[in-house]
C-alpha cells in the first residue's frame, strides 16, 4: 500500500492552518467538482480532494496521519504499526463520508467508524458558487450622468447530459452617476455556478475609463487642456470651455502663461464630496501668413522689452 501525502494533494504545507486548508480544499473542490469541471480525471481528483480534506479538516485525524507520516513521502510503501490507534479516538470527528475512500484512509481510520453511510457523493457537497471578477470600461459621460449599459460575458454552464459548456449571456448593468476609476460594481448571483444547490457567487465588475479626445479624470476631478492665443493670454478674456455637463464661460486672467491651470468649482463628477474641473491653459502662438502679420510681430518686437530667457542669463 502505498503512502498518501495529503498535504500535496490540497497544495498546502505541513504546518498549514485550518483556514489555509479548507481554503485550498473548496478551491479544489469547485475546479474537479465533476459537474463542472473539463479535466478527464476530475472524478478521481475530486475524490482525492476530499479524502485528503476528511483527513486533514480534523484536529484528531489531523494529529494521528501526522504522527504516523512523519517518516513517509508520497508513493513510499506504508503500513501502519499495529495497536497505534489505541492512542486516538475518531469517533467524535465524524466522516463525511467512508464510501468510496483510498485503501491508505480505511488502514489508518477504518471502515465504517463514525460512517454517516452512503458514498462520498458529489451531491453531499453544498458550496456557493466562486466569486468572479472582470472589467467594463465606460465612458466619462457615463460616469458623469450615470447609465445603464449592456455587457456580454462567456458563462460556463452544466447542460442536461451533465457537460460543461459555454454559453455567453448578456447583462444590464446599472453604472452609478459620479462612480470613479478603479471602483467596483457587484452583481449579485452573476458569478460562478453553486453546488448541491447552492447560491451562484457574485459577479464583481472593476470600472475603467475609456481614453476621452477631451477629458481625463483623476479621482472625480476632470482634466481639461484650453488652447487660447497670445492677446487672450496677454489681455485677458471670457471664452468658452467644455465641461462634461456642457460649455461655461471661463475668465482668462491678464499676463496668463502656458501651463497655468485654473479651477471650475464643482464641475467635476458628481459625489460627496463632488470634484472640481481644472483647465490647463496652451498658449498657441499663430504662424504669420502675409507681410503685415510679420510686420505686426515686428513692431509688436520693438514695443516690448519681454526676456523669457532672462533666468537662465542670456
Amino acid at each position: 500500500m502505498e503512502f498518501k501525502d495529503y498535504y500535496k494533494v490540497l497544495g498546502v504545507s505541513r504546518d498549514a492552518s485550518q483556514d489555509e486548508i479548507k481554503r485550498a480544499y473548496r478551491k479544489l473542490a469547485r475546479k474537479y467538482h465533476p459537474d463542472v469541471s473539463e479535466e478527464a480525471d476530475a472524478e478521481q481528483r475530486f475524490k482525492e480532494v476530499g479524502e485528503a480534506y476528511e483527513v486533514l479538516k480534523d484536529p484528531e485525524k489531523r494529529k494521528a496521519y501526522d504522527q504516523l507520516g512523519s517518516g513517509y513521502r508520497e508513493g513510499q510503501d506504508f503500513r501502519p504499526p499495529p495497536g497505534w490507534e489505541q492512542d486516538f479516538d475518531f469517533s467524535g470527528g465524524g466522516f463525511t463520508d467512508a464510501e468510496g475512500f483510498s485503501d491508505f484512509f480505511e488502514s489508518i481510520f477504518g471502515r465504517g467508524v463514525g460512517r454517516a453511510g452512503g458514498g462520498f457523493r458529489r451531491s453531499d457537497v453544498h458550496m456557493k458558487g466562486e466569486d468572479q471578477v472582470a472589467r467594463i470600461q465606460i465612458s466619462l459621460e457615463d460616469a458623469f450622468h450615470g447609465a445603464t449599459r449592456g455587457i456580454t460575458l462567456p458563462r460556463h454552464e452544466v447542460d442536461a447530459q451533465g457537460r460543461v459548456i459555454t454559453r455567453h449571456k448578456t447583462l444590464n448593468v446599472h453604472i452609478p452617476k459620479g462612480i470613479t476609476e478603479g471602483r467596483w460594481i457587484r452583481l449579485a448571483g452573476q458569478g460562478g455556478p453553486g453546488m448541491g444547490g447552492a447560491p451562484a457567487g457574485d459577479l464583481y465588475l472593476e470600472v475603467t475609463f475609456r481614453p476621452h479626445p477631451t477629458f481625463h479624470a483623476e479621482g472625480r476631478d476632470i482634466f481639461v487642456t484650453l488652447p487660447i492665443t497670445p492677446w487672450e493670454a496677454a489681455l485677458g478674456a471670457k471664452v468658452k470651455v467644455p465641461t462634461l455637463s456642457g460649455p461655461v464661460d471661463l475668465q482668462i486672467p491678464a499676463g496668463s502663461d502656458s501651463g497655468r491651470k485654473l479651477r471650475l468649482k464643482e464641475r467635476g463628477l458628481p459625489g460627496d464630496p463632488r470634484g472640481d474641473q481644472y483647465v490647463e491653459l496652451r498658449v498657441v502662438v499663430p504662424k504669420p501668413e502675409n507681410d503685415r502679420q510679420k510686420e505686426l510681430y515686428r513692431e509688436l518686437a520693438e514695443q516690448t522689452s519681454t526676456n523669457p530667457r532672462k533666468a537662465m542669463g542670456f
